[in-house]
C-alpha cells in the first residue's frame, strides 16, 4: 500500500517523497539509478541525488527498484513492445506483396493448404485463416536483436523528479488539491481522489469542496470513520449513495444500488432529512432524478425510520405522491411565454443557471430593452458564479462570432464526441462584446496578481482544463483543445493493448487530410506505406498483449493533417480490455532504436472512452512549415465491429475540422489577466532561475526555484482557475 501511495504522488508531482534509510555511502549507486532513469527519459534533480547519496546503497537500491517500476509505466515501458515486422520501419514490404508472401506461407502449410485453396476457388479469401498473418512471427528477443541501439540525442525527453516532502505531507497536499479542486476530475484522479480520502478524511480539509462528485467521493471517506457528513443538497445524498454502491458519482451512468447496512442506510437518510428540514424547496431537486431516488428509496426502506419524516418526502416526491415544483419547470415555463424579463428575475436567484441560458435569453429577447436587462443580471450575479462557468460562458462567447452552418462539436463526459451544424441565430455583436468585456472583468478581479512571474512560453497555447474530463491519464497529456509544438524529424505512434477475456483485435490507422480536410490517404493494415510513412503490421490478437506502430518522416508528408486514431476492428472496448494505451514518439533522423523507446516518448495517454475509434490528438502542419500538434481526446462510436479508416474518414475529418477551428481559452490568456502594472514577467529560456520566490508557470518544473515559489505545471493547471 504503501508504494502504491508513492507511486501516486510520482505520477501526480514528479516528486519523490523524502527518502528513507540509514545513512550511508549511496553516492555510487544513486548514480547508477539516475544512469537507469536516463534510460525512460526520467532523471533525478540535483537536490534528490545529493539527498539519495547520503543513504546507504540498500536503501537507495531499495527507492530505486519502487521508482523505476513507476517512472516505466508512466512511459509505457512496463510491457513488452514487439512489432510484427521484424526491422520495422526497415522493409516493410507493400500491403498486396505481404499478403501475397502469407498466401504463399499458407499454401505450403499442409494444416492450412487446403482450407486456403477453397477459399481461393470462391474468390475471397480471409486473412485470418492465414498462419502468417496477424501474429508475431518472433519472439520479443529477436526483434530486439535485429534492432540498431538507439543514439541519445539531446532532443530526447527528460522528466527531472524532483524531492519532495515526507510521505505523509505529500499525501495530505495531494488530497487538498485533488478535493479542493474548482474543476471535475477525470476518472482516474477520482479513484485518486477515494484512495487519499480513505486516508486523510479525519486530518486536514480543503476550505470547500465546490466539485459535487469530489464531494460525493469525500463523503464516502467521511462516513466510514464516523465524520459528519458535507451535504446542502438531496443530490449530494444520491451521489453519495451511488458511491457506497461502486457506482457513478457523476450521475451520467445508471447504478444498481446495492444492499447496504442499517449504519449506512441510516446516515444517508440522516442526511437527506437535515437537508431538507432545513430548506424544504430543496424537494424540488428531486425531479431531475426521479428514477434513481425511487431505486434508492428500495434500498433504504424510509419507513422504517419514521423519526427522519423529511427523508420520506423526498421519496415521496420521486413517486410522484407529494408535489414540489422544480426551479427548472418555473423556467421553462416562462421560457416558453417567451417572458424574457421574468425569467431573467428568476434565473437571478440561481446564477449558474442564469449564466448557461445567456445564449438562449439574448437569442429569444424581443428587444434591445430585454437584450440589456439580461447583460446587465449576468453583470450583477457574475461574482456569484464559479469561476470554471465564467470561463467555460466566456470561451462560447468568443466561438460564437462564427458565421450559421458551421460544424459544432459536442462532447459527453466520457469523451465520445459527435457534431452538427450551428444553425442557431448568432447572438447580437454589441451584446457579445459588452459581455465579453464584464467577463474578463470578472476573471481579472479574481486572479491574484504576483510581483515576479516567470513563464515558459511552451505553455501560452496550452487550454484551461475547465475540466478534468477534457484530458486522459498519462504522461506528457495536455487538455483537449491545447497546441504544442512537434520539434524532431521521425514522429512515431503505438497503441498498445491487452484483452481480458476474448479476442481483441485493434487497429492503429492514420488519416492524412489536406488544408480543406479531404483525405489525402491513410496508413493502416490494409495500406502499410504511405507517402512518408510506414505501419508495423497488423496484430489480431492479444492474449499477451500486442503493440503497433506507425512512423513518419515529417518532410516527406505533404498532408496538412495527420490523424492517428485507433480503430476497435474485434473483441473487447476500450474500457473492457486489460490495459490499453496510446502516445507518439519523435526522434531525429539518424537515431533508429527499437520501435518503442521510452526516453523518446513525448506523451502516452490510457485509452479510455466509451466509442469504438479514438482519435488521441491531430497534428497539424502550419503556414511557417512547422507541425504542431492539437489535443483531441475523443472517442467516435463507430459500429460494433470491423471499424476501419476508410469507413469512418468523413466523421473523423468532420470532428478534426470542428475542433481545430474552435479557439479555446488558454494558459496564455489567464497571464494576461493577472499580470497587473507591478508584475515583472520573465521568459524561462531553461537557463537559472531567479533566487528569490517567483509564481513559475510552464511544462517542466526548473531545478532551483526559490522554495517559496508558485509552481503551475500540467499536472495541477486546475490551480489557475478561480473559484
Amino acid at each position: 500500500m504503501a508504494h502504491s501511495l508513492e507511486s501516486l504522488v510520482i505520477r501526480h508531482t514528479h516528486r519523490l517523497s523524502t527518502p528513507k534509510g540509514p545513512a550511508g555511502e549511496g553516492a555510487i549507486a544513486a548514480r547508477q539509478f539516475d544512469a537507469a532513469l536516463a534510460s525512460v527519459g526520467f532523471k533525478l534533480s540535483a537536490e534528490l541525488l545529493e539527498r539519495l547519496s547520503g543513504l546507504s546503497e540498500a536503501a537507495v537500491v531499495d527507492t530505486a527498484r519502487r521508482t523505476l517500476r513507476t517512472v516505466s509505466e508512466m512511459a509505457g515501458d512496463h510491457v513488452r513492445h514487439n512489432s510484427y515486422f521484424i526491422d520495422f520501419p526497415a522493409n516493410v514490404p507493400d500491403t498486396e506483396e505481404f499478403w501475397m508472401q502469407c498466401v504463399a506461407k499458407a499454401l505450403g502449410d499442409e494444416k492450412s493448404r487446403e482450407n486456403v485453396l477453397t477459399q481461393l476457388r470462391h474468390g475471397v479469401l480471409n486473412l485470418l485463416s492465414l498462419p502468417a498473418y496477424g501474429r508475431y512471427q518472433h519472439t520479443y528477443e529477436d526483434m530486439l536483436a535485429a534492432q540498431d541501439e538507439l543514439i541519445a540525442s539531446a532532443g530526447d525527453r527528460v522528466t527531472v523528479l524532483h524531492l519532495g516532502r515526507d510521505l505523509d505531507d505529500e499525501l495530505a497536499d495531494l488530497y487538498l488539491a485533488l478535493a479542493g479542486s474548482t474543476t471535475p476530475l477525470g476518472e482516474d484522479d477520482l479513484r485518486d481522489l477515494k484512495a487519499l480520502a480513505e486516508r486523510c478524511a479525519l486530518g486536514p480539509q480543503p476550505e470547500a469542496i465546490p466539485v459535487r462528485e469530489n464531494r460525493a467521493v469525500v463523503n464516502e471517506a467521511r462516513l466510514g470513520v464516523g465524520a459528519d457528513l458535507l451535504l446542502d443538497t438531496v443530490i449530494d445524498v444520491l451521489r453519495l449513495a451511488c458511491a457506497l454502491s461502486g457506482g457513478d458519482v457523476t450521475l451520467q451512468e445508471p447504478t444498481r444500488f446495492r444492499a447496504l447496512s442499517r449504519p449506512l442506510r441510516r446516515g444517508l437518510l440522516a442526511g437527506l432529512d437535515a437537508v431538507v428540514a432545513a430548506n424544504p424547496a430543496k424537494l424540488a431537486d428531486v425531479h431531475a432524478h426521479r428514477e434513481p431516488f425511487k431505486r434508492l428509496g428500495e434500498r433504504l426502506h424510509p419507513h422504517e425510520y419514521p423519526r427522519w419524516p423529511h427523508a420520506a418526502d423526498v421519496f415521496a416526491v420521486a413517486r410522484g405522491e407529494k408535489e414540489a415544483r422544480s426551479f427548472d419547470s418555473r423556467i421553462e415555463q416562462l421560457l416558453d411565454a417567451f417572458d424574457v424579463l421574468g425569467a431573467v428575475r428568476l434565473l437571478k436567484s440561481a446564477p449558474g443557471k442564469l449564466f448557461r441560458a445567456l445564449d438562449l435569453l439574448l437569442r429569444i429577447a424581443a428587444d434591445q430593452e430585454e437584450r440589456d436587462a439580461v447583460v446587465a443580471a449576468a453583470v450583477q450575479v457574475a461574482p456569484d458564479v464559479s469561476g470554471r462557468v465564467v470561463l467555460s460562458v466566456r470561451e462560447h462567447l468568443h466561438n460564437r462570432a462564427r458565421e450559421s452552418g458551421e460544424p459544432r462539436v459536442f462532447v459527453n463526459r466520457r469523451g465520445r464526441a459527435w457534431v452538427t451544424p450551428d444553425f442557431r441565430p448568432p447572438v447580437p455583436a454589441a451584446d457579445r462584446d459588452r459581455l465579453i468585456a464584464a467577463l474578463d472583468a470578472e476573471i481579472r478581479r479574481r486572479l491574484p496578481v504576483p510581483d515576479r512571474l516567470l513563464l515558459d512560453p511552451e505553455v501560452l497555447d496550452v487550454a484551461l482544463p475547465l475540466s478534468g474530463r477534457a484530458t486522459a491519464a498519462g504522461l506528457g497529456v495536455l487538455p483537449r483543445g491545447s497546441v504544442s509544438e512537434v520539434d524532431g524529424e521521425q514522429l512515431r505512434f503505438f497503441v498498445y493493448w491487452k484483452e481480458t477475456g476474448r479476442r481483441t483485435d485493434y487497429d492503429l490507422s492514420a488519416l492524412l487530410l489536406h488544408a480543406d480536410y479531404s483525405t489525402d490517404s491513410w496508413l493502416s493494415y490494409t495500406s502499410l506505406k504511405a507517402v512518408g510513412g510506414e505501419h508495423s503490421g497488423d496484430i489480431t490478437e492479444a492474449p499477451d498483449g500486442a503493440s503497433e506502430f506507425i512512423s513518419l518522416s515529417l518532410d516527406r508528408v505533404p498532408s496538412t493533417f495527420i490523424v492517428p486514431q485507433v480503430n476497435i476492428y474485434a473483441g473487447e472496448g476500450f474500457e473492457e480490455v486489460e490495459e490499453s494505451f496510446f502516445g507518439f514518439m519523435l526522434r531525429d533522423g539518424e537515431q533508429k532504436g527499437r520501435p518503442f523507446e521510452p526516453r523518446t516518448v513525448r506523451m502516452k495517454s490510457e485509452l479510455r472512452g466509451v466509442g469504438r475509434v479514438a482519435l488521441p490528438l491531430v497534428f497539424r502542419r502550419g503556414d511557417d512549415g512547422r507541425w504542431r500538434a492539437k489535443w483531441l481526446h475523443l472517442y467516435l462510436r463507430g459500429i460494433s465491429s470491423a471499424n476501419r479508416v476508410e469507413e469512418n474518414q468523413a466523421s473523423v475529418s468532420t470532428v478534426v475540422r470542428a475542433v481545430v477551428e474552435r479557439e479555446q481559452l488558454t494558459v496564455g490568456y489567464l497571464i494576461d489577466l493577472m499580470s497587473g502594472d507591478t508584475t515583472t514577467v520573465d521568459l524561462w529560456d531553461g537557463g537559472p532561475v531567479p533566487d528569490e520566490p517567483v509564481t513559475y508557470i510552464g511544462l517542466e518544473r526548473p531545478e532551483g526555484l526559490h522554495p517559496d515559489s508558485r509552481i503551475i505545471t500540467p499536472g495541477n493547471l486546475r490551480d489557475l482557475i478561480p473559484g
